[in-house]
């Protein structure tokens, strides 16, 4: 199932139906998709393989890949159930975990915060932005989504 979200998200279909979970390697992922922007240790072995498409996508992806070096899951992370996992006190290291590199951080030194911002696209195709504003200690003070006006839609160019 997480396989045919990811086609339908607008991944390359072609590379996404060549994997399969549990039979697919570590190996067969990176074949199609290179190497990951960032390895998370995911505890017990298991390892995800981040595959950022920010600042100029939508999306976010996260690999599994099991002990046994095959493939477990492919997730788009930059959903509104991930956004609402993000809590006031949270460290921006497991914001980062959870939602891949931020396309943007914005640093507002006179009010001590610093805001970054995900890409990601609300259903059914309307670009938004996830911001999530940390203090200096770079622990989420708050979050906001609103439309992303930098999008090409929204600047009078095309998709």
């Amino acid at each position: 199932m997480a396989l045919a979200l990811l086609a339908a998200s607008g991944c390359d279909p072609q590379r996404i139906s060549e994997l399969e979970p549990g039979r697919s390697t570590e190996v067969d992922v990176r074949d199609r998709f290179g190497v990951p922007d960032h390895i998370w240790d995911a505890g017990g072995g298991l390892r995800s393989f981040e595959y950022n498409r920010q600042p100029a996508g939508q999306r976010n992806y996260m690999i599994d890949i099991g002990a046994d070096g095959r493939l477990v899951a492919v997730r788009q992370v930059l959903t509104p159930e991930n956004f609402t996992r993000i809590q006031p006190g949270m460290d921006m290291a497991e914001v980062r975990r959870l939602l891949g590199k931020p396309a943007k951080v914005t640093p507002f030194d006179l009010k001590n915060e610093t805001h970054h911002d995900w890409r990601y696209l609300e259903a059914p195709n309307t670009a938004m932005l996830f911001t999530v504003v940390t203090d200096r200690s770079l622990r989420v003070l708050r979050t906001q989504s609103g439309p992303d006006l930098a999008a090409p839609e929204n600047a009078g160019g095309g998709r």
